[in-house]
């Protein structure tokens, strides 16, 4: 047979004998320590001389940090599918994705059957490992909302729930000799797992063979299965036979894990430091000679759920194994925001800015739309879409302190705020940012960043110093005060318009300790207790910041105004006096204050992001709640038009910048609206936002999923705009960045000159 151009791979087979249970983890080590790349143990769950073989892979996991680790193979008769698939994917989690499953359908049937388990005949073990193979699939299948449910003749679940999902896409082995095995492998496995004793001259190719017909039959490409061989520790002659042994398995029978069976140190180290070596560097170069193609092989169900207008084939080598395609197991986590179900043609997820650079030239070569993800928490949704490319830079997190007594540090766009706050907190530091951890930073730094301690700190934004950015022709720039300044103007505001943001580097405040506070109010007279929130709001301490979510009354239940409260320091005495009047705002159904660091007020979740139908969100600023607005707002709540109606107190330190300083220009307001809704509500919220336009003095964009014009004018006041629209010509005159409020490049008008 040819050589199916896989990745080699070599380990070892040892015997998992209770009568030195340190000795077999000390060869497991061994193993690792010479290069070896798997580590397996044969499974006799009925032999008292052996460990029991999930135990030892479990105490190996720990003992080692490198090798891949499976059974050799594990008798699934004695363990039950569902329960192996989660023992499995635990396992695999805790090892940081280094466990394959290699399964036999059960040899040795008197000792099975004194174990407990039923005998079957050899054609009923085959069926039951089928249904076993379709169990195991399905509980790793954490993405499917469906309880699982496999009605097998021999084995069933009935509602099971699925999970959790492993680290990675645990390879299923199966250790196969007759026609019907052989024929599962070709239909449902990853790998093909005999032992050359076991084998007759010329059984390898009638095995891949029968394997290929029975993958093609499936609908897969052969290709998809790894050939394995268990073979013996070596011949009696030279290394060099050894060496040309397997490599002619290789090029011939298409072998590509060798796994030595060996319990002796010495042999160990000669089969990973010099016979996998040799092997590799002569199969290495006959592949090459030949043209052999190598590299993973993609299933073919995956290949026909790509989406047209994107050349998979083209991504750059520097991006392969970096980007996620429709079908690939880690789809599902990918390819949604917080609020927004996408279905991207691909997921290119970055490491570096080279990284970015390269996706970013190839996204521009394909006829989709683009979008840009840090933390995929935006209201919006713009985080992703149907059919296009995401370059997401979720991985770019680093958190680094340059300057301590500054407070200067500097973010990787893709890091978590909540993580952002909890490395800062020990060096006395925090950052507005937000209201919740799992923002990302490249997505609220570029736009505003309203936090918890906005009226004394200002926006996010006001205090980045540096910025590093991909722009669309690919070129890597810093912006500083020095370098690029109209630029690093620009990315304060309206970054989305003109790169990737990649890090930023930003002045941090100097704040241990905060009072955090949360109040529930009865809201029903809603009104009321807007305006005079508001007004408490404004005649408070720069120190104090407060968010209000008023929720429409439910039933029984009256209209609920959830205040929280932030003191931007641990003076308790002026925080308890400012604090105080908040209890006498309406009925106070429930209260809570502490003196915490700024870090638990805003913790990390990485909570998954699943989706689900989007919202529509509107936001307005507003310089005062007038009776008049919060009549308005009132009536708002009251028609339950909106799931919520939101302000966020934002004055004092936000308005010491003067306008023209950074894109984000409104600097006279004291207050940030924001509303949601869902479905058919959409067109009802814009007529209440016709309403109360007259009382909004612009757009905070991070809440808005109107992208109109008319939006766009009310985000960005008209100067503000006109340069930024003449910024474009500079940095993207092709407006590539034009998915997330992008304003048209704009050549400025030339200047009128007198006639004769």
């Amino acid at each position: 047979m040819p050589d199916y151009g896989h990745d080699l791979v070599f380990g070892s087979f040892l015997t998992p004998s209770a009568k030195d249970p340190q000795r077999v983890v000390a060869l497991a080590q061994t193993s690792e320590r010479v290069g070896l790349d798997l580590v397996t143990f044969q499974d006799h769950p009925y032999q008292p001389a052996f460990l029991d073989t999930w135990t030892l892979l479990s105490w190996v996991a720990a003992s080692t940090s490198t090798v891949q680790l499976s059974g050799n193979v594990l008798n699934v008769p004695l363990r039950p599918p569902a329960v192996l698939a989660r023992a499995a994917a635990s396992l695999d989690l805790l090892s940081g994705g280094r466990l394959a499953l290699g399964l036999g359908s059960g040899a040795f049937w008197d000792a099975i059957v004194a174990m407990g388990a039923p005998r079957k005949t050899p054609g009923e073990a085959v069926t039951a490992l089928d249904e076993a193979i379709d169990i195991i699939r399905g509980i790793w299948d954490a993405d499917e909302r469906a309880p699982l449910r496999v009605h097998g003749t021999f084995h069933a679940v009935d509602g099971a729930k699925r999970g959790p999902a492993p680290a990675h896409d645990i390879p299923i082995w199966l250790g196969a000799y007759k026609p019907r095995m052989l024929r599962l492998v070709g239909a449902k496995a990853d790998g093909w797992l005999p032992s050359q004793g076991y084998l007759q001259p010329g059984d390898l190719a009638r095995g891949n063979a029968a394997i290929d017909e029975a993958a093609h039959a499936a609908g897969r490409d052969a290709r998809e299965i790894r050939r394995l061989l268990n073979v013996g520790s070596g011949p009696q002659g030279s290394t060099e036979q050894w060496v040309d042994e397997l490599v002619a398995l290789v090029l011939q029978d298409g072998i590509a894990t060798f796994i030595v069976a060996s319990d002796d140190d010495r042999a160990l180290a000669v089969f990973g430091q010099e016979v996998a070596p040799a092997v590799r560097e002569a199969v290495a170069a006959e592949r090459f000679s030949s043209g052999t193609a190598t590299g993973a092989v993609r299933p073919a169900a995956a290949l026909a759920r790509r989406h047209p207008g994107i050349d998979y084939d083209g991504l750059p080598a520097s991006l392969v194994g970096k980007a996620v395609e429709p079908g690939d197991r880690e789809y599902g986590r990918v390819r949604s925001t917080y609020v927004y179900s996408g279905s991207p043609g691909i997921v290119i997820r970055a490491t570096s800015p080279q990284d970015v650079s390269d996706a970013i030239v190839f996204a521009r070569a394909q006829d989709v739309p683009l979008a840009v993800r840090s933390g995929g928490h935006g209201i919006s949704g713009r985080a992703t879409n149907d059919g296009g490319i995401v370059i997401d830079v979720g991985r770019l997190d680093t958190i680094e302190v340059l300057d301590a007594d500054r407070g200067l540090v500097r973010l990787g766009a893709g890091a978590r705020w909540g993580d952002v706050a909890s490395a800062l907190s020990p060096h006395g530091l925090a950052i507005s940012s937000g209201d919740y951890g799992d923002v990302g930073v490249g997505g609220l730094v570029t736009a505003g960043g309203q936090g918890f301690l906005a009226r004394s700190y200002g926006l996010t934004l006001d205090h980045v110093v540096a910025a590093e950015l991909v722009l669309a022709d690919g070129r890597i720039v810093r912006a500083d005060h020095e370098h690029e300044p109209d630029l690093l103007w620009a990315v304060r505001g309206a970054g989305a318009n003109f790169g990737i943001l990649t890090a930023v580097e930003i002045e941090a405040a100097q704040v241990g300790d905060v009072v955090h506070a949360t109040i529930l109010f009865d809201a029903t007279d809603t009104a009321a207790f807007l305006e005079s929130w508001a007004a408490l709001v404004e005649r408070s301490p720069r120190e104090l910041t407060s968010f209000l979510t008023v929720i429409p009354a439910n039933g029984q239940n009256p209209a609920i105004g959830y205040t929280i409260v932030v003191w931007a320091n641990d003076d308790t005495d002026a925080a308890v006096a400012s604090l105080e009047p908040f209890l006498d705002l309406a009925p106070v159904l429930q209260q809570h204050a502490r003196v915490v660091p700024y870090s638990t007020v805003v913790p990390a979740h990485h909570g998954p992001h699943t989706g689900g139908p989007a919202p529509a969100s509107r936001g307005g600023l507003i310089d005062h709640v007038t009776p008049e607005l919060a009549a308005l707002l009132g009536d708002l709540v009251a028609s339950g038009v909106s799931d919520m109606v939101q302000l966020r107190s934002v004055g004092g330190a936000v308005n010491d910048l003067d306008p023209s300083a950074t894109a984000y220009a409104h600097r006279t307001q004291n207050f940030s609206l924001a509303a949601a809704v869902r479905g058919s509500r959409r067109a009802q919220i814009d007529q209440w936002w016709e309403r109360l336009a007259p009382h909004l003095d612009g757009v905070y964009l991070s809440f808005e999923t109107d992208q109109s014009p008319a939006r766009l004018a009310q985000a960005f006041p008209p100067e503000t705009l006109s340069r930024i629209a003449r910024l474009k010509v500079t940095y993207d005159p092709e407006h590539v960045f034009d998915g997330n409020f992008g304003v048209q490049p704009e050549a400025a008008a030339p200047r009128a000159t007198m006639s004769s």
